[in-house]
């Protein structure tokens, strides 16, 4: 192995630890917050919070596309995940007015359950971290559907549609 191989190697270890870091901060502030505010008013303030950052990576990384740009923002996503596509794996289903995306492992998700997080605790988790893709799609304005994870899901996680708002 190269030098520069070697380097690729270490930073893509290390981009994975950094997403699973990520993971249990969700999962630490959770817990905190359900102990100080109660379950469901933890939930929604980290939704709103995840939310709002979505909504600011959006307004600088999608702010050359409109409502009817459903395919481009897709195309713009998957050009800019990490590692090339490897921390997030997805199989693309692509249309003319639209695109989606079925994430076969998400990070933060194998950390909650290499920590023993439970499905319910695990699918909460997932509505959180899907927020993030809430606010950074639907500030686009393009039409946004999100299945997180649940139990019964299978092992992947979640499956994103973007389409064009003016599509049939």
């Amino acid at each position: 192995m190269t030098d520069v191989e070697a380097r690729a190697e270490k930073l893509s270890r290390e981009l994975d630890s950094a997403f699973r870091n990520r993971a249990d901060l969700y999962r630490l502030l959770l817990d905190e917050l359900t102990a100080e505010v109660g379950a469901e008013k933890a939930e929604t303030i980290m939704i709103r919070t995840i939310e709002r950052r979505g909504k600011e990576v959006a307004a600088v990384a999608f702010a050359d596309f409109g409502p009817n740009d459903a395919p481009a923002i897709g195309e713009a996503f998957l050009a800019v995940s990490p590692d090339g596509g490897r921390i997030y794996p997805t199989d693309v289903e692509r249309g003319p007015d639209r695109i989606a995306f079925k994430v076969r492992r998400c990070p933060l998700k194998d950390a909650w359950v290499e920590a023993g997080v439970g499905d319910e605790k695990l699918a909460t988790l997932c509505r959180i971290a899907g927020a993030f893709d809430r606010g950074l799609f639907e500030a686009t304005g393009v039409r946004f559907d999100n299945v997180t994870w649940t139990p019964g899901h299978g092992p992947g996680c979640c499956h994103i549609a973007l389409a064009n708002r003016d599509a049939g």
